[in-house]
């Protein structure tokens, strides 16, 4: 698997895991949380975001044969989801797909907001875990143990920056300002757009060739 794959892994799965979105609602969340609290917080968020795309890369094809699906449909249904996403961080919003408001509410219970919903779902949301099925499946079969190191690499290397990110979430903010944090947000938000279409665009193609004969 060449280098184009690597950086494409690792630019796809930043940009739908958007790390500096989630810092920006965790220094608003955290504001009162002492340093101690704010760091085991952070370590959950990792640690679970970290587990659970690492558990849908692996066991990706082995859910599509449980209910009878493949790739191909996959990428299509993934694709509207992650159109979708990036269409609402494109306007400015936080995609409804990575926080509810029970999430919300759920988040006042302090340490576990690490777990939920910092780490599951702004981390490691239905858009990312999407990504990383999807990316696995592109090189499964035949199976290339380096496009998996890479797409493994490239959860570490996002949640690595995620916890850097966390860590330094005060400093940051005070930096570059929410006004910036948005405008990086809808940023990432074209770049989420542009892989949902490619996504959509293989499936279809697949199904037409394949399945209709054309």
């Amino acid at each position: 698997m060449d280098v184009a794959f690597a950086l494409a892994s690792l630019s796809t799965i930043f940009a739908i895991v958007n790390p500096l979105g989630a810092t920006s609602f965790f220094v608003v969340l955290a504001q009162d949380y002492a340093p101690d609290l704010k760091k085991r917080v952070i370590q959950k968020a990792i640690l679970a975001a970290t587990g659970t795309l690492l558990a849908f890369a692996f066991l990706g094809n082995y859910i599509f044969q449980f209910f009878g699906t493949t790739l191909y449909a996959f990428e299509v249904a993934g694709g509207i989801l992650l159109f979708r996403v990036g269409l609402s961080m494109m306007q400015g919003e936080r995609p409804r797909t990575q926080l509810t408001q029970q999430d919300r509410e759920e988040a006042l219970q302090k340490e576990m907001v690490g777990v939920v919903p910092l780490g599951i779902p702004m981390f490691a949301g239905p858009g990312a875990i999407t990504t990383v099925i999807v990316l696995m499946g592109t090189v499964a079969s035949p199976l290339d143990p380096l496009g998996v190191a890479w797409i493994v690499l490239s959860i570490g290397i996002t949640m690595a920056i995620g916890w850097l990110l966390l860590t330094h979430a005060d400093r940051i903010f005070r930096r570059i300002g929410r006004m910036g944090v948005y405008a990086l947000s809808r940023i990432m938000g074209i770049l989420i757009a542009a892989v949902a279409v490619q996504f959509m665009f293989s499936g279809v193609t697949y199904w037409l060739v394949h399945i209709m004969g054309l």
